[in-house]
């Protein structure tokens, strides 16, 4: 019977581990040196070595002949953990196994010494499958465990463990397998098969593989299938790269903002039966190639593509910013998180279709810290080009920089009463207000606060325009009231005659006399008085 190559080729030593030398060097050293602990918690990605790790550890524990902390493979304990009939090393698949009566029974079963080996070792896989009370009943056992049981944890997901349960194992974080290690095993393994592997081949499948020693395994054997030599055009067609121009026709139509033909092209494939969420990942995989293209352009290496398809993916790069890519980076990232639970799959992704294939600039800013800020940029420079435009044909455009002196040198007194239109200033128009004098005593009357802080100010009159010049800012806070400013309208025009627009601002060159301040007059006096004061 065939045996894959993943299954075939899987590790029964530490030294046979690839990439995980700061893992399997502390394991064997501590096994040689009998200071285990009672739990370990192995986390990292797919297939990079945390079961087939959990596996040696139990069986090197308990080998009856070990040499440095690893398994002599010739025992009958190494023999009967290799063909998986050592009872005394359990493995548990907590994604089948995640209520609380599997874990009580276990728990159970945890006070039963080994029958061959020294220890019993329980491997619970993909252990954040468990549930919340299933996880209780594992600490309670985990606490106090028994000397004769080890517990290793296994997980792909470790921020779903409970804290309670992580702080009681020595954890292990596997690193994703570096493609150069995966190319250099694949090439062994294919010379120990017999079949030929070209080197680009095996680049390729390493690249493709994403850190994943069990899927460049499998995708060697889907190769295998193909031919008994592999190169870059079998690995092509087994990986399901191989005519994939659709690809990038929805990128072009993409970078031409084209709806049309984006829309289209992915009608066509629908109706081939192409699932939406595997047309985004790849929409979203080439994504990633252009952003490589864009800032490490001579890493061509980096990219999980042909050759032949690298010029094209340059020509694509070449007509988009690093700002456009990360954008739609982002737009494709939400697509693909969104389709987990949407509906309709063709509409979630039309939808982001038409998102990728919008001018940036009409998208909204967000409001985060790592905000839009392609959107942002795109639309400064879209309102830049209307500014020149405008220019173009002789319409006059003033900027908020040129304007921002005029708002902060003439403040509107902020009522219903008064115009919103810039008053002229300039100063061979104006006049001297001569009955200045006489509202402000008539404004005592009807408001003396606002009268107080008119004092020594000036005014003047241009057109129907009163325009006051106060040193004093506290006034223009005081007249942004409306009530205030209607009484100096209305007493400008009893006095006057003429219902003006009110303007003001202040001039702290003013020679302005200081209104009478009655209790610094009092203190002063107090100050001067030949008066016993007592201070008891």
């Amino acid at each position: 019977m065939y045996t894959a190559l993943y299954r075939k080729w899987r590790p029964l030593t530490f030294d046979d581990v690839v990439s995980q030398p700061h893992i399997t060097t502390t394991l064997s050293r501590q096994i040689a040196e009998h200071k285990t602990a009672h739990a370990y918690l192995f986390t990292g990605s797919r297939g990079t070595g945390k079961t087939t790790c959990a596996r040696i550890f139990a069986k090197a524990i308990n080998c009856l002949n070990p040499a440095e902390g690893k398994p002599c493979l010739e025992c009958e304990i190494c023999k009967a953990a290799d063909s998986g009939t050592l009872s005394d090393i359990i493995e548990i698949d907590a994604a089948s196994n995640t209520g609380v009566d599997d874990i009580r029974e276990l728990r159970d079963s945890t006070i039963y010494t080994p029958e061959l080996c020294k220890y019993k070792v329980y491997i619970i896989d993909e252990v954040h499958m468990l549930s919340n009370q299933a996880f209780n009943a594992l600490l309670k056992i985990m606490e106090e465990p028994p000397e004769h049981v080890k517990f290793i944890l296994a997980t792909t997901e470790v921020h779903k463990v409970p804290a309670t349960i992580i702080s009681r194992c020595q954890r292990f974080d596997f690193r994703r397998i570096r493609p150069e290690d995966i190319m250099a095993r694949l090439m062994y393994i294919a010379g120990e098969e017999g079949f030929v592997l070209d080197e680009d081949a095996a680049s390729l499948i390493a690249r493709i593989a994403d850190g994943a020693m069990r899927d460049a395994l499998s995708l060697l054997d889907q190769c295998v299938a193909y031919s008994s030599h592999i190169d870059l055009s079998v690995v092509s067609d087994a990986a399901g790269i191989a005519g994939r121009d659709y690809l990038f026709d929805i990128l072009e139509a993409v970078v031409d903002n084209d709806i049309s033909k984006a829309i289209s092209k992915t009608d066509e494939l629908y109706s081939k039966s192409k699932d939406m969420t595997r047309l985004c990942d790849e929409l979203l995989f080439q994504m990633r190639n252009l952003m490589l293209i864009k800032t490490v352009p001579d890493k061509t290496d980096l990219l999980a593509c042909l050759e032949s398809e690298v010029q094209r993916l340059k020509a694509i790069a070449d007509k988009m910013s690093l700002d456009d890519i990360l954008s739609r980076l982002d737009i494709l990232q939400e697509c693909s998180e969104a389709m987990q639970k949407c509906v309709s799959k063709r509409t979630e992704f039309e939808m982001t279709l038409v998102k990728l294939c919008t001018p940036r600039a009409s998208a909204p800013v967000k409001a985060s810290v790592s905000g839009d800020v392609s959107a942002l940029v795109e639309r400064i420079n879209q309102l830049e080009r209307e500014v020149a435009r405008l220019k173009k044909y002789g319409v006059a455009v003033s900027s908020h920089k040129e304007d921002k002196p005029k708002r902060e040198e003439m403040q509107e007194t902020n009522t219903p009463l008064a115009k919103a239109e810039e008053a002229p200033m300039a100063d061979n128009e104006r006049k001297v207000c001569t009955q200045w004098e006489a509202i402000i005593e008539r404004l005592t009357e009807v408001n003396p606060g606002c009268a107080g802080a008119l004092r020594g100010s000036k005014a003047y009159t241009q057109g129907n325009y009163l325009l006051i010049l106060v040193k004093n800012k506290f006034f223009l806070g005081l007249f942004k009231k409306p009530e205030n400013a209607a009484s100096l309208k209305e007493v400008a025009k009893e006095i006057t005659g003429v219902s003006y627009s009110i303007r003001a601002k202040c001039d702290e060159s003013l020679d302005e006399t200081p209104a009478r301040d009655p209790i610094a007059e009092l203190i002063e006096k107090a100050k001067n008085a030949d008066i016993p004061v007592d201070i008891n």
